[in-house]
């Protein structure tokens, strides 16, 4: 399975952490219980019983089936070190900016006579904070990952392909069947 752009933007602010997430089970229900504020939220979030979240709180159950296992450690990462998180975002976003390294295909359209035909390219390429910024805001606001790949694609066309505009004027990037994709910060 490929990883989306969304999960790798997500993966990249995770390396920012300055601590490891809850390991087990019930020290991971206890802290979506104190996000959360009760139980009963924790029970919906996670699609269980508010007496299995109980159960788990109290140490009674301490091993989860894999698909709620991974329901937890999703709903734990979305809400860990939150200021860490906006802080690395907002640094990406006014100065760093990101690096997208991507194996993916990509095809031009241009001028007419001026086409190529679309191959696959492993392009690993360094994107300004405007288009970090574009993209956590996309993400921050339920962009899909269609609209998301569209933006990388601008971000990649203006970097790479056209140079910040000393070369290929008029060039628009497709940019479609992605192998591979991981965001750097």
């Amino acid at each position: 399975m490929v990883d989306s752009l969304g999960d790798s933007l997500d993966r990249a602010l995770e390396g920012a952490f300055t601590r490891r997430i809850p390991q087990s089970a019930q020290a991971q229900m206890k802290y979506l219980v104190k996000q959360l504020k009760g139980t009963r939220a924790v029970a919906q979030a996670l699609g269980v019983s508010q007496r299995t979240v109980e159960r788990y709180v109290t140490g009674r159950l301490k091993r989860p089936r894999r698909d709620l296992a991974a329901r937890m450690e999703r709903e734990v990462r979305k809400r860990w070190q939150p200021q860490i998180r906006a802080r690395a975002r907002k640094k990406a976003a006014s100065t760093d900016g990101i690096v997208v390294s991507t194996r993916a295909r990509f095809g031009f359209t241009a001028a007419p006579g001026t086409t190529d035909d679309a191959r696959v390219r492993h392009i690993t390429q360094a994107l300004g904070p405007r288009w970090a910024e574009r993209l956590f805001e996309a993400r921050e606001q339920g962009a899909t990952e269609q609209h998301l790949l569209e933006i990388a694609a601008e971000g990649l066309g203006q970097y790479y392909f056209r140079d910040g505009g000393r070369r290929a004027r008029g060039l628009d990037v497709e940019f479609t069947d992605v192998q591979e994709i991981e965001i750097g910060l």
